[in-house]
């Protein structure tokens, strides 16, 4: 099946669904001594998702790994569906297009390595970081200019909202007066 190009599929964008290593972070893990696992989050990246959820956007994510630490972040975020330790992502993706009356062509996913496939060959704005393997970025028709953790998924929310023609909610300073 050939993809629409990225522009005329983020047209139809209603939900945004990620994978968390290797997209939201930069796919280190990081073990102290007692084996309590540790990521790092980009804050660009996480407003980007604050402002799809304010800009009416369904956010999830879908990982493999079970860890406190995404679900702490998904909170922070207030990330509309958070499912973790599903090896096999696409059945989870079909519980929320059921859940929420949509289609493959509503949502945008962004993975960056081969168990993302089965998702991203599905999806109406298949999308990944700069730095994703070679067979990920050949199934997408989005591939950040930024690398895994480091803005890829900022990108991708602001390249959805100029492409619905949602306006930015830039604030300068909070409580300054324009």
């Amino acid at each position: 099946m050939t993809k629409l190009s990225a522009e005329d599929a983020a047209k139809k964008i209603k939900m945004l669904v990620f994978d968390v290593d290797g997209v939201m972070t930069d796919g280190s893990i990081t073990y102290d001594e007692k084996g309590v696992e540790y990521k790092t989050f980009n804050a660009k990246d996480g407003h980007g998702i604050v402002r799809m959820n304010k800009s009416g956007f369904i956010t999830a994510i879908i990982t493999a790994r079970n860890n406190g630490t995404v679900q702490h972040r998904a909170k922070n975020l207030n990330v509309t569906e958070l499912y973790q330790g599903h090896k096999y992502k696409l059945p989870a993706l079909e519980e929320l297009l059921k859940k929420y009356n949509l289609t493959y062509e509503n949502v945008s996913y962004m993975g960056d390595d081969l168990p993302d496939y089965c998702i991203l060959e599905k999806v109406g704005l298949a999308c990944c970081p700069a730095d994703a393997v070679k067979e990920i970025k050949e199934a997408c028709n989005f591939i950040s200019s930024y690398n895994g953790g480091k803005g890829a998924v900022r990108e991708l929310c602001d390249f959805i909202l100029e492409t619905q023609g949602i306006e930015k909610d830039y604030i300068i300073c909070e409580g300054a007066n324009r």
